[in-house]
């Protein structure tokens, strides 16, 4: 059952340093996204992409993932649309650039054991720059990637993150497009 939206005060974004999210999967997903880390908005109100202004959930009905625009606070329905949540890095930080590299690295190995255990057909990995850093394929370029983890096809996406001004929302629409073509329609 979806809960009622609600906005942490100040305190519950402090405490929310270091804190985790549990992730949103299930074995045989058609698709995983996986995030870089929880912001402590997301940390605080313990829902994936949950800071107003984050595009994710307007990229997943845009691009055909979901039917509707969802809630953060929605994110329980997205097992049922074959679609899961997870992140290279549990802990909670204000930014990204928090995180070191090595952090990102051990990162990437937990995901690719996640991974192994749970079958996505896909795995799309939002931030290329944190996926380049993680994987150490530093010519990482976006969309489908040749190399896979296990039997799942990995992509590669812009960070939706408001705060990525390197992407518009048009832009992103066709690449979150792309992959949803793929992840629904693989050749």
């Amino acid at each position: 059952m979806s809960e009622k939206p609600w906005k942490p005060d100040r305190k519950e974004l402090e405490d929310s340093v270091g804190k985790t999210i549990p992730d949103i999967i299930a074995r045989n997903l058609d698709i995983l996204f996986c995030g870089i880390n929880p912001g402590l908005y997301s940390a605080a109100v313990k829902h994936h992409f949950a800071r107003p202004g984050n595009r994710f959930w307007p990229l997943l009905h845009l691009s055909g993932f979901t039917p509707q625009v969802l809630s953060p606070f929605e994110d329980d329905l997205l097992l049922s649309m074959g679609i899961g949540i997870t992140n290279l890095v549990a802990r909670a930080t204000a930014t990204a650039a928090e995180l070191g590299r090595e952090e990102l690295r051990d990162g990437f190995r937990l995901l690719e054991e996640k991974v192994k255990r749970t079958t996505p057909k896909v795995v799309a990995i939002l931030g290329v720059g944190a996926y380049r850093v993680a994987s150490g394929n530093k010519k990482a370029a976006i969309g489908k990637q040749p190399e896979k983890i296990g039997d799942s096809v990995l992509w590669v996406l812009p960070n939706p993150s408001g705060i990525n001004a390197n992407y518009q929302m048009k832009e992103l629409v066709v690449l979150f497009r792309r992959l949803y073509n793929f992840a629904k329609h693989p050749l």
